[in-house]
């Protein structure tokens, strides 16, 4: 089996750190990658500018609140795009707000995680994350 390829959007340094270290504790074989907001996210998407060569993407975990283009408006390029709407797009976010679980949902986000306190919380999102949608 090759290793499943992840997609970090993530504006937040510790937040990401966070996430790869806790997906790093499993023993899944995975790569990632990791962009910062809204227009990196697009062109890498798009395998655009230096992402023309990146390889099949396996699960997106976006972020909602990103600098330039936000997360829902990333979900939604995605999802209406032929190309990339068969990626699985976990969004993992601080906001518990229902209407956002719901725009989400609407959206086609596969799931809605709202982001951990702990370490110990993360690294067991991370293992939910990789059995459900990197394990087959």
């Amino acid at each position: 089996m090759r290793p499943r390829h992840l997609l970090i959007v993530e504006d937040n340094n510790a937040h990401a750190r966070l996430v790869m270290m806790a997906l790093a504790e499993h023993a899944v074989p995975i790569t990632t990658d990791w962009v910062a907001d809204g227009d990196e996210a697009l062109a890498y998407l798009h395998r655009q500018g230096r992402f023309a060569e990146r390889g099949e993407l396996d699960l997106v975990l976006l972020d909602l609140r990103l600098p330039t283009i936000d997360g829902f408006d990333v979900l939604n390029e995605i999802k209406k795009n032929d190309e990339l709407k068969g990626i699985p797009v976990v969004v993992l976010t601080t906001s518990s707000y229902e209407l956002d679980m719901q725009k989400a949902e609407q959206a086609g986000a596969s799931a809605f995680l709202v982001k951990p306190i702990t370490y110990d919380d993360w690294r067991l999102m991370a293992g939910k994350i990789l059995q459900t949608w990197c394990s087959g």
